[in-house]
């Protein structure tokens, strides 16, 4: 198209301003409703059972064309969904009045979420890496993978706090701690869409999910209505969004489906409006959740028709309704045109801004090649590494020697299958702890037993249903387990969970969540049969979030928690036992001793940790413990200066040494606490943290920033405030340990400060 024929809005060389201004101006009401809209399943997909694209339903679905279109991960290859998508966009162009380009969108929770794309260790597990720069690194090659195929909007990352661990979406989280979910909420942003501004080249839009306090819903429910007062949003659950848009750019959010104070958030002025794009100014898209501006018709009652609904949403801010076009559409006649425009403008933009009027095709051939690359797999197994928890290790017996360690037993449900937790697609490749053992140790050393069933269908995070096995083939297992470790050397119990045992319940029909964290029976009997025969046990756990195993840890011999650790987890953790790597990760939650201790969080008021009759009152595993195969020492904790103003900022400094034998990473922690404050504070606060790396006998003084940053809180009046008075300060190895020291904030009012 030369330059003379072309619209103003097809012209690269203009602002992008002055191109949305012109577009939006031609467009009807009915091609305005479509960029609000997106298209997914209902009344049929757009392309045909044999993966090609249909142009006869897009006619039929899309004749304005449309905002977004949900990816169908399950269904297509990456080469086959560059083509889909390349015939999709080309249809847009050609048989659509004004030939706008479409968003694909997919999943992005722990990679690229579609057939063949590398699947990462869950976010819980990655959180356990407290490593900015590994998950920069992460959600760049995911971040890749879905441009080359044709994507260009993401669902994630999800910077939810997993406050509430009976609820199946906790390993959707970076755990509990609003500053650790905040520094590796913004370094996932960063590694989606680029270091900006504008999206970067392979990069995509990301969306940061749910808004807000989704991760703390009453009875662990997934969308129970969640009691928080503005307080406790402003403190916890809206920091991690409110440093990935300020920090990072962050280019999406999509509200959550619960309510607040009985306002659902996808109805929430005060949520989208007033604080997401008035005091933080976000300028991005508001997506909905799948079905969300419905349920305020058929769940939360607060709308009579769909129309209402979608009224409600729109004049809330929800910008797009997804999946598919349901109550939007219905509200067309009672949402004047011109009133869409401030969305429409948004989708647009983002579309400019992606260069898709211009190039919005891709290469089948090099989707092939880079999704789930070598280097891709390689920085899978990496994850894993830095991610694995060495929660005990009595005796030192871990790392095992693999000349002398003898015949293995390598017993559990979890043991030879690779579970990737929820939001997953078939990598086409896994490695199981069985494997990964087997290829470490030889085959001829290692043994195999299943000891159990978790459930039936084996771990389907899509089956509606959960089944429980039978008991009677669960005794005969546990009884074959208990003889072959008798038989061996050492037992490897791989236990914990799977994707039907604790997942996303996303309807009635589809449960996910649990009224226990106990390990269940049939593993807990295992476990004490594998114990009885009097071998030394090493237990792996594979699951979503925190279990209740007192008695598994009061008999195990060693304990590595690898949640779940992604496509190459075995090769990972075969890693580990065998000493070719030294665990480094910290636990990103805290490991109740009983549900009944629900909540757990470390950062915890002073009036909630009274205690319980007949048990402790102190946690199983405490937010950040983590153990390695050396051994560190922390001095010399000092403050400079000691007195500050509210407005200024000092240093901690600590000196940290490894006394032990072998290299290995520390993860430093800062802990704050507000000694006397005019609303009641946690008893302590994680506020910075360093990764180090020393080798034996070295020494480092790592030094963190101490400011209104790190200080500052919202007081009685919902201000964000430094008050005057004095901090300890603690710098440690987890949340319960190291030395501490005296920080005073001067009160400016004061004439003798």
């Amino acid at each position: 198209m030369s330059s003379e024929s072309q619209l103003p809005y097809q012209n690269p060389e203009l602002p992008v301003t002055e191109r949305v201004a012109d577009l939006l101006a031609r467009m009807t009401p009915g091609e305005k409703l479509a960029q609000i809209t997106g298209v997914w399943r209902e009344g049929g997909k757009l392309f045909d059972e044999s993966g090609q694209f249909c142009a006869e339903t897009a006619e039929r679905r899309i004749p304005h064309g449309i905002g977004s279109v949900s990816r169908q991960r399950e269904e297509l290859d990456p080469a086959a969904t560059a083509r889909y998508a390349n015939d999709l966009q080309t249809w847009l162009r050609e048989h659509t009045r004004l030939g706008i380009p479409a968003h694909l969108h997919a999943e992005a929770l722990h990679g690229d979420m579609e057939l063949g794309g590398t699947q990462f260790p869950q976010p819980l597990a990655l959180a356990a890496s407290w490593d900015e720069d590994l998950i920069g690194r992460i959600f760049q090659a995911a971040a890749l993978e879905v441009r080359s195929r044709g994507g260009h909007h993401v669902l994630g990352p999800n910077l939810d706090l997993g406050r509430e661990p009976r609820w199946g979406r906790t390993e959707e989280t970076y755990g509990e701690d609003p500053w650790l979910a905040a520094r590796l909420g913004v370094a996932c942003v960063r590694g989606l869409q680029g270091p900006g501004p504008g999206i970067g080249e392979d990069r995509v839009l990301a969306t940061g999910k749910h808004f807000a306090a989704h991760g703390q819903p009453e009875g662990g429910t997934n969308g129970g209505p969640v009691n928080v007062t503005e307080r406790s949003l402003r403190d916890m659950h809206f920091v991690p969004f409110e440093a990935a848009i300020r920090e990072a750019g962050l280019a999406s959010i999509m509200p959550a489906y619960h309510e607040i104070d009985g306002v659902p958030c996808h109805a929430n002025t005060w949520l989208l409006e007033d604080v997401l794009r008035g005091e933080w100014g976000f300028g991005g898209l508001i997506v909905s959740d799948y079905y969300a501006v419905e349920q305020m018709v058929s769940r939360h009652a607060i709308a009579g028709e769909k129309d209402d609904a979608a009224q409600r949403a729109f004049a809330a801010g929800v910008d797009v309704e997804l999946p598919d076009p349901d109550c939007y559409p219905a509200a067309l006649e009672s949402i004047a045109a011109g009133s869409m425009d401030a969305s429409v403008a948004r989708v647009l933009r983002s579309k400019f801004e992606l260069g898709l009027f211009e190039n919005p095709l891709v290469n089948p051939e090099r989707a092939a090649a880079v999704v789930n690359s070598p280097a891709h797999q390689a920085l899978a197994c990496e994850a894993a590494l830095r991610s694995v928890v060495l929660l005990k290790n009595d005796g030192g017996i871990l790392p095992l020697d693999p000349v002398t360690v003898g015949r293995v037993a390598v017993i559990g449900p979890n043991a030879a299958d690779v579970h990737l937790g929820g939001y997953s697609a078939d990598p086409g490749r896994g490695v199981s702890v069985l494997a990964g053992l087997s290829e470490r140790l030889g085959e001829d050393r290692v043994v195999y037993a299943p000891g159990c069933k978790l459930t039936n269908e084996g771990g389907n995070w899509w089956a509606d249903d959960s089944t429980l096995p039978d008991p009677a083939e669960n005794s005969r297992l546990i009884n074959d387990a208990a003889a072959l470790a008798q038989s061996s050397d050492l037992a490897i119990l791989v236990i914990g969970g799977n994707e039907d045992t604790h997942k996303e319940g996303w309807h009635e029909t589809h449960l996910g969540d649990r009224d226990t964290i106990d390990l269940s029976e049939p593993q807990q009997e295992l476990f004490d049969a594998v114990h009885a025969a009097g071998r030394p046990v090493i237990v792996v756990l594979i699951h979503s979030g925190p279990l209740a195993i007192s008695r598994v840890v009061e008999k195990a011999t060693a304990i590595l928690d690898a949640f779940y650790p992604g496509q190459e987890g075995g090769t990972a953790v075969a890693a580990l036992i065998c000493g070719d790597a030294n665990p480094s990760g910290k636990l990103a939650i805290t490991y109740p001793r009983s549900t009944g201790q629900i909540p757990a969080a470390y950062n915890h008021k002073p009036t909630a940790r009274r205690g319980y009759l007949f048990t402790s009152k102190e946690p199983l595993f405490p937010f950040g413990h983590g153990l390695s195969y050396t051994t560190f020492a922390y001095s010399d904790l000092t403050i400079s200066p000691e007195t500050i103003a509210p407005s200024d900022t000092a240093e901690v400094r600590v000196t940290v040494t490894n006394t032990g034998t072998r290299a290995g990473d520390e993860i430093v922690q800062l802990y704050v606490r507000d000694d006397v404050s005019s609303v009641t504070r946690p008893v302590r606060e994680l506020k910075g943290f360093s990764r180090i790396v020393l080798t034996p006998g070295e020494s480092r003084t790592v030094t963190l920033p101490l400011g209104p940053a790190q200080l500052s809180f919202t007081d009685g009046n919902n201000r964000r405030v430094v008050e005057p008075g004095t901090f300890t300060i603690m710098v440690g190895p987890n949340s319960c340990d190291g030395p501490m020291a005296r920080l005073e904030v001067t009160d400016p009012d004061r004439a003798d400060r």
